[in-house]
């Protein structure tokens, strides 16, 4: 790696829609940056599409390992760092079998078939709103309800239950937020949670995903055990409820921040499914710091080697604004022919398993909207919104909006 200074990361930022200036910067002259993290480690950042992509799914560069840097400044280096079974620790032949056992659930076939009733869900939660007055915010009236409501459902989780999984998924992703002592609280609570859940399936399944993931066998793979059980209930509820609560706040303020957009929707709903896809591309908020990778041998990007044991940052949001892949890459086009090929979700074998729900989750939400309020508007200026900090999952608080 080059000897250039060493900054902070995550950059700071103008304004919270808009990306740092640094991702730019880098792309055209630094193919490896070193950066501090919040844990005072350092790492190499990788912005460019072609290298971040590389980075997602060549099997020289593994998740995590001894010695790799930690990320968040709790003892234990943040989630990607512990070894705790969950999702994001599964590795090797034992990802793939995982994987195999759980993709006949999360076929876009299978997800299509929920789009009726998340399109109910939508629909009640926007009457919910409209019953109030303006200005509202659509954060907590729309964007958090709605994902809690979905995996819920999809995993027979009681609905009620959302407060507990917003308290655990936050400590959980805490960057610099949270305490070590209030992290491992939070794991054993969400863990015996979970694994109770898990038990009730098992004995007395029901209509749901998790009922139908405790079942499933195959000659090959056999079953899913319980840890593994455990481990996608987790992800799922920690995915649905954050990620994807997230990116329906950013959608919306993206869209209006600009109204051109969200009226060129109104005026073609066709154009939907390919305003998901730019929103996805273009959003600069939600990752805050990408899944740490760890070179395993030694490796040229650019002519800049990278030795072995380097932890090195996939920057996802900076690859989706790479020039050299999305021409033109800061400007918003609901018809790019390539904007699908963003890594939003990633890329290669740990490929977001849930990505056709999230999809059709804000393709609902961008539908309901745009029939019922055609004359959205933000209250506040987009230079005035605020990012949530702190948190491995970032984005925007409180989004208002009028009509």
């Amino acid at each position: 790696m080059t000897a250039e200074s060493v900054s902070r990361y995550p950059f700071d930022r103008a304004e919270a829609l808009q990306p740092p200036e640094e991702w730019a910067q880098l792309q055209a002259r630094c193919p490896v940056a070193h950066v501090q993290l919040p844990s005072g480690d350092t790492a190499g950042l990788m912005t460019r599409y072609d290298d971040v992509r590389l980075l997602l799914t060549d099997p020289r560069f593994s998740r995590g390992g001894e010695g790799a840097a930690r990320v968040s400044t709790t003892a234990d280096g943040g989630i990607f760092a512990r070894r705790r079974a969950s999702a994001m620790s599964i590795a090797g032949e034992g990802h793939r079998r995982w994987r195999r056992l759980l993709s006949p659930s999360f076929t876009i076939r299978k997800i299509e078939a929920w789009r009726p009733r998340v399109q109910r869900m939508a629909d009640e939660l926007v009457d919910g709103m409209l019953a109030g007055s303006s200005p509202a915010n659509l954060s907590r009236e729309l964007g958090l309800p709605l994902p809690v409501r979905v995996i819920c459902a999809l995993v027979g989780a009681p609905s009620e239950d959302q407060d507990k999984f917003a308290y655990w998924s936050q400590v959980m992703l805490t960057l610099t937020r949270y305490e070590q002592a209030e992290v491992e609280r939070a794991y054993e609570e969400f863990g015996a949670y979970v694994s109770k859940l898990v038990e009730d399936k098992r004995a007395a399944p029901g209509d749901d995903m998790l009922s139908e993931l405790t079942q499933i066998s195959d000659s090959q793979d056999g079953r899913l055990s319980h840890e593994e059980l455990i481990a996608t209930v987790q992800a799922l509820l920690l995915a649905g409820h954050e990620t994807t609560s997230n990116m329906i706040a950013i959608m919306v303020a993206m869209l209006l921040a600009e109204p051109e957009r969200y009226a060129a929707v109104v005026e073609d709903p066709d154009l939907i499914a390919g305003t998901v896809e730019e929103v996805l591309r273009l959003d600069s908020t939600l990752s805050v710091i990408g899944m740490p990778r760890v070179a395993t041998e030694e490796v040229d990007f650019d002519g800049v080697a990278v030795s072995a044991g380097t932890t090195l940052i996939p920057c996802r949001p900076a690859a989706n604004r790479d020039p050299r892949k999305f021409p033109d890459p800061d400007r918003f086009d609901a018809r790019r022919d390539n904007a699908g090929q963003h890594l939003a979700f990633g890329a290669g074998p740990h490929f977001c398993l849930g990505q056709p729900l999230a999809r059709m989750e804000l393709q609902v939400v961008l539908g309901t909207l745009v029939r019922r309020l055609p004359g959205l508007g933000l209250r506040d200026a987009p230079g005035d919104l605020r990012l949530r900090t702190g948190l491995l999952s970032g984005g925007l608080q409180d989004v208002w909006v009028t009509w």
